[in-house]
């Protein structure tokens, strides 16, 4: 299985990945824990220029398409190994950011940012988990770690993020689960793992 999570900055991704992958693996099955934009060696050196704070000059188009061929290298190196060894991988984002980020808040449109990526629509997720958190919520629990380009964008930005993956979710009802990201962080792993249960 081929399950993503999605949400804005703060939203408790990592913590929530880090719990489920224990519970999974508790249950015998075998799992990988990957990240976009990153995942591996060159995937992770393309995600340093795209989060480097010094690049705010980076246009969206330029900004999609660094995206695309991080996943590109990340499918290759990572998620399409894992899948074929029968292994559950937990992806930290994956195409939907680029919807939701390039293709909603920085105006390309979902079609734009579709075209560059026709590689990985091979490789949709059997599930997304959308953590849907309000982004005045998320930029307070995250004012104290090291910031990003992306950190750092105005509030404005942040919203539509939020508002481009309720499009999404909208869209993609069958893949895509919004969850309540207000609730403590124990509620969301059992509403994700009984989700998860259901579907494995």
């Amino acid at each position: 299985m081929f399950i993503t999570f999605e949400g804005g900055e703060g939203s408790g991704k990592t913590t929530l990945i880090a719990a489920l992958r224990s519970y999974l693996e508790e249950m015998n099955l075998s799992v990988v824990t990957t990240r976009e934009p990153g995942g591996s060696r060159i995937a992770e050196k393309i995600r340093k220029v795209i989060l480097d704070i010094e690049n705010t000059d980076m246009t969206p188009r330029t900004e999609a398409l660094l995206y695309a061929a991080s996943r590109v290298q990340h499918l290759d190196e990572v998620v399409i190994p894992a899948l074929n060894a029968n292994q559950v991988v937990l992806c930290d984002r994956y195409l939907d950011s680029s919807l939701a980020y390039q293709g909603y808040a920085r105006g390309l449109g979902f079609e734009s940012v579709l075209k560059i990526n026709t590689y990985a629509l091979d490789y949709l997720p059997n599930l997304t988990f959308y953590i849907d958190l309000d982004p005045n919520i998320g930029l307070e629990r995250i004012k104290n770690r090291s910031q990003n380009r992306l950190d750092k964008e105005q509030l404005a930005f942040h919203l539509k993020v939020r508002e481009g993956y309720l499009k999404l979710a909208e869209l993609y009802k069958d893949r895509i689960s919004v969850i309540n990201g207000n609730q403590p962080i124990e509620d969301i792993i059992k509403e994700v793992l009984a989700k998860i249960k259901e579907v494995i």
